[in-house]
This record gives structure tokens, C-alpha cells and sequence, in this order.
């Protein structure tokens, strides 16, 4: 029981974070030690900076970008 509650929060903090366009920082150090052997994988800082600017376009001459 404890262990399918565990994996409900996991799932729910997961797709709350997509809702709000934050993707799972796990998952993507997952993805890049898989595809992209040898190559850096950004901090968790670096990684959240990275979302928020492509997700608001930061740097951009566009301004604010919703999707």
C-alpha cells in the first residue's frame, strides 16, 4: 500500500510540474546520460533557468511566449 502511495505522489508532483511547464529534472538527466554519453548534464539550477527561458522567451526580441 505505502509503495502505490508513494508512486501516486510521484505521478501527481510529475504532472503537476508539466502543468506549469516545469518537465522532471530526473528524467532528463536520464535521457541525457542514455542518448548523450560523455557529454555535460546541466545542474538543477541550470536546468530550471533553461525551462523558464524557453518557456517565458527569455533573451527574446518576441516578449512574452505562453506556448
Amino acid at each position: 500500500m505505502t509503495g502505490t502511495l508513494a508512486a501516486c505522489g510521484r505521478r501527481l508532483r510529475e504532472g503537476a510540474r508539466l502543468m506549469i511547464g516545469v518537465p522532471d529534472y530526473d528524467t532528463y538527466v536520464a535521457h541525457r546520460r542514455a542518448a548523450h554519453p560523455g557529454e555535460p548534464v546541466m545542474t538543477y539550477a541550470e536546468f530550471f533557468r533553461e525551462r523558464q527561458s524557453a518557456r517565458y522567451g527569455e533573451g527574446s526580441t518576441r516578449g512574452f511566449r505562453c506556448c
